[in-house]
């Protein structure tokens, strides 16, 4: 049993009491003579061999340390106890099917969504919110309830110029969850708004009234669109003048290259897809 740790008076305090301040430490009881606890031990084991960054897997052999399980008042083997912060929190008694330790220890091992949820949060961390993007929107599918979900969706939908996404998600946190993460996005939120609508867009939208056949006008405002995440605006123009002429490769190009930008899976970025494989085609 490689995962395991084999308690003992001297490391008693340091994994029972020191570790368990910061992970979760299961301290499985057992004895040589009696099967049932070791087959407990080694079902735990292979349970909880790929989980020792959340739970410790601990063990006492009752033949050679009977003080250790005494402190614990064990009256019977096979006995198991979850240990969070120095104290038992929860427990296992008995003979145990593979079931049974799985539905035990799924109370305390971390959902799918949670790793989903971690993996977005490091990956926004490194700047990266389209790789983000796929894994806190698979996390969100799991759980749409849970506020931190939700937040980092908003953060992701932000980066990505989902404006009006985030603005509807961040309105349904309710007001206990409103932390300094929540008041941050609001205020990028704001930002984003404000530059998605630039002195800059607005004289290239008065131009094209004025000149709605100016191709050059039509490009500088769809990279303009891009550049402040109105993806879906800049793809509607660049998308009409292809559709109006096969051979605007220029056109084309600056399609192609939002498209790329946009995170895998993303649902306009399929769809714009979609429509310039039919009028390929």
């Amino acid at each position: 049993m490689t995962n395991s740790l084999a308690i003992t008076l001297e490391n008693f305090q340091q994994v029972v009491l020191e570790e368990s301040k910061t992970k979760l430490v299961l301290v499985d009881f057992w004895a040589q003579q009696i099967p049932e606890s070791l087959e407990l031990r080694d079902k735990l084991a292979n349970a909880l061999a790929d989980q020792s960054d959340v739970i410790i897997f601990a063990t006492v052999d009752c033949e050679t340390q009977g003080q250790i399980a005494q402190q614990f008042g064990i009256q019977g083997l096979p006995t198991a106890i979850l240990v969070k912060e120095g104290q038992p929190l929860d427990g296992l008694s008995g003979p145990q099917t593979d079931e049974t330790i799985n539905e035990f220890l799924a109370k305390y091992l971390p959902k799918e969504q949670d790793l989903l949820l971690k993996q977005a949060v490091n990956l926004l961390t490194e700047n990266n919110a389209n790789d983000a993007f796929k894994l806190i929107t698979q996390a969100h599918q799991l759980d749409s309830e849970r506020a931190d979900i939700k937040l980092v969706l908003a953060d992701v939908y932000i980066q990505t110029g989902k404006i009006s996404e985030a603005e509807s998600l961040l309105a349904s946190i309710k007001m206990i969850d409103q932390d300094s993460y929540y008041q941050s996005l609001m205020s990028k939120l704001e930002l984003a708004s404000q530059a998605a609508d630039s002195p800059e867009i607005k004289a290239l939208e008065q131009q094209l009234i004025s000149e709605p056949e100016n191709i050059d006008v039509q490009h500088q405002l769809a990279a303009q669109y891009s550049q402040v995440n109105r993806h879906e605006d800049a793809l509607v123009i660049l998308f009409r003048l292809v559709q109006k002429d096969g051979s605007d490769v220029t056109s084309k190009d600056l399609l192609l290259d939002i498209l790329k930008s946009l995170p895998d899976g993303d649902a306009l970025a399929n769809k714009y897809r979609r429509k310039l494989y039919t009028l390929m085609y």
